[in-house]
């Protein structure tokens, strides 16, 4: 079977196209098919050495995929051959909050990624794909929707007349923007470009800002909260945009801390203190929340945005998409 691997050098280019023997799964686990897989910016930065520097190698990148069940080990009882099926993030953290242990062992990082034509699995680690969604649309969902799901829904709460301010278009963004809709949430959304602001408005955006245009874009957000600022902040830029994000959310509101996009800076935590403002870390999620999710989106039929598909030689180009920023949603690869 052919897989990529991260050998010796970091980067795209280094990406190395293999011939790897088919495993047969043990006990517990399942040989998967991998039909897509999805590109998260975790994965970009896995590549390019900047996530873990010291990962053991060669490592099969990407953590997000879809794919059939082929084979079965002993035991294997919550699957069946034929299924179609997701791998979680962490295939250890099946509920409860996050541990040491259920958060060490993820995919694509500690251990081989979906970034493959076959692919083993934990039995407890997968996630059976609703009817309704393609292989590509599901590959979408294992760790930008739970995510998105998480921060939103699991850790914040969110309610019908919330306002939920989300940074970017990228896929927890639009993720986030589709749940908090769901919820019946107002929701505000930022980006560079006019021509993606207008997407994010037919898929229900209510207030769309510029950054670019409004570089002081904390200011039109309490312009369009009467002053008081919003419920919810979906924070993927990281320190770089974390100061503006605790001027924008409301006294006793929520910071959902998920993204590193603009790398780390130092930041007056004063704010946090004197406008009790809460700050969630979030790492995905567990397989209760996943499922908890999943039943959610067939129930209103919550299709996942697509940028872009690519076919299965062509991941290199597809991470090169992924490093233009140019995207609106996600990045899929096609096996």
């Amino acid at each position: 079977m052919k897989a990529y691997e991260i050998q010796e050098n970091w980067g795209i280019d280094q990406l190395v196209l293999a011939e790897r023997a088919q495993p047969e799964p043990g006990p517990g686990e399942v040989l998967v098919k991998m039909r897509a897989a999805s590109l998260n910016y975790r994965d970009l930065l896995v590549i390019k050495g900047h996530y873990n520097p010291r990962m053991s190698r060669p490592r099969v990148p990407c953590s997000d995929g879809a794919g059939e069940v082929v084979a079965l080990g002993e035991g294997v009882a919550r699957v069946s051959l034929g299924d179609r099926v997701m791998g979680i993030f962490s295939h250890t953290w099946i509920d409860g909050g996050p541990t040491r242990d259920k958060t060490r062992a993820s995919l694509g990082g500690d251990e081989d990624g979906v970034l493959t034509e076959y692919a083993i699995l934990d039995e407890q680690g997968v996630v059976k794909v609703p009817e309704y969604l393609s292989d590509v649309e599901a590959a979408t969902l294992p760790c930008a929707a739970v995510t998105a799901w998480n921060a939103l829904v699991c850790q914040g709460n969110v309610r019908a007349g919330d306002s939920v301010l989300l940074l970017g278009t990228g896929g927890v963004s639009l993720f986030a923007l589709q749940f908090a809709k769901l919820h019946g949430a107002r929701v505000l959304i930022t980006s560079s470009s006019d021509d993606k602001l207008a997407r994010a408005r037919e898929l229900g955006a209510d207030e769309c800002i510029n950054y670019r245009s409004s570089p002081d874009w904390e200011k039109r957000v309490l312009e369009l909260t009467q002053g008081e600022g919003v419920d919810h902040v979906i924070e993927l830029g990281g320190a770089g945009t974390l100061p503006k994000s605790l001027r924008a959310v409301r006294n006793g509101g929520t910071i959902a801390l998920i993204g590193v996009l603009s790398g780390a800076k130092e930041f007056n935590p004063l704010p946090i203190l004197m406008r009790s403002i809460r700050i969630n870390g979030i790492y995905v999620g567990s397989r209760t929340m996943f499922e908890q999710m999943t039943r959610a989106m067939a129930l209103h039929q919550i299709r996942p945005v697509v940028d872009r598909e690519f076919e299965f030689g062509e991941a290199p180009d597809a991470l090169r998409h992924m490093e233009s920023g140019s995207h609106f949603g996600k990045i899929a690869i096609r096996f």
